[in-house]
């Protein structure tokens, strides 16, 4: 268990790794990788029961997947700093042979990605049937998921958490990076989903709000609170309240940085805000 300040610092490494990434291939998704780096910090280093070894089946382990697949750099930085592989394969991010593609992929072998995740809305319905194995195999260890608000408006997520719902799957905690922001503006311009609570619960979840999502002392709060949740029946989902492009002033709140990737004069202002603590790749 890591105090606040090294979370921290871990936090502000993982950012760094994040926009290096995007950089070096001018590809890639920024904004809601570094919206989401204290979720995933905390997660990995503090609330998930996980082995760095890897198996892929999971058992007698907390596990994770991640449904918005496309924030891949944070998802590989924090695997890696936490050991699954090497930190310097970060370097290798989105090239021809790399296991580090653009969205995670299982064909290569990389440790810690149990799905591909590039076509939105799947990670639910993968996540629910894993819950369900773990349940058959009195497996009594965690399913946690990530899915972007935006990601929401895919039919498919419906399905899964009116099933979720209907059959009580109580051994998952699915959290929502409610950022406001997609690829094509703001999601209450593209989409008003209107009440997300709301849904959750008429669909027959128990609902957590995290309203400071980029405050690493707050996630992992909130999802201890989560984690008292489960086994009562109903599953669990936390709405994270992130801003996009968070830690990176001219990346903050705007859609514009969901998949672009900063010029050198960018990065170096991304990096001058974010200084190294545990050594670049």
């Amino acid at each position: 268990m890591a105090n606040i300040e090294e979370l921290k610092s871990f936090a502000t490494q993982v950012r760094r790794d994040i926009v290096r990434q995007v950089h070096k291939v001018n590809s890639g998704h920024p904004g809601g990788s570094l919206g989401c780096t204290e979720f995933l910090v905390a997660l990995y280093q503090e609330i998930m029961d996980h082995d760095p070894s890897f198996n892929m089946d999971g058992i007698g382990e907390d596990i994770f997947f991640l449904s918005n697949g496309h924030i891949s750099p944070v998802f590989y930085s924090v695997l890696a700093r936490s050991g699954y592989f090497p930190v310097e394969e970060l370097g290798t991010f989105r090239m021809i042979n790399s296991r580090l593609q653009g969205h995670p992929t299982t064909h290569e072998g990389l440790p810690g990605v149990r799905i591909a995740s590039g076509s939105l809305g799947q990670g639910m319905s993968v996540a629910l049937g894993a819950a369900q194995a773990k349940k058959l195999n009195k497996d009594h260890k965690l399913v946690f998921t990530l899915h972007g608000d935006g990601e929401l408006q895919e039919g498919q997520n419906w399905e899964a958490i009116m099933y979720a719902g209907a059959n009580g799957v109580d051994n998952i905690i699915s959290t929502v990076d409610v950022n406001g922001q997609q690829i094509d503006g703001s999601t209450d311009t593209v989409l008003n989903m209107g009440d997300l609570k709301a849904k959750f619960e008429a669909f027959g979840w128990d609902v957590l709000k995290v309203a400071e999502g980029n405050d690493i002392e707050k996630v992992i709060e909130g999802l201890k609170e989560a984690k008292q949740h489960t086994g009562k029946g109903k599953p669990v989902c936390v709405l994270l309240t992130t801003v996009m492009g968070n830690g990176v002033d001219f990346m903050m709140g705007t859609h514009e940085w969901h998949g672009k990737a900063p010029n050198d004069e960018q990065l170096e202002s991304a990096l001058a805000q974010n200084p190294e603590t545990l050594g670049d790749y």
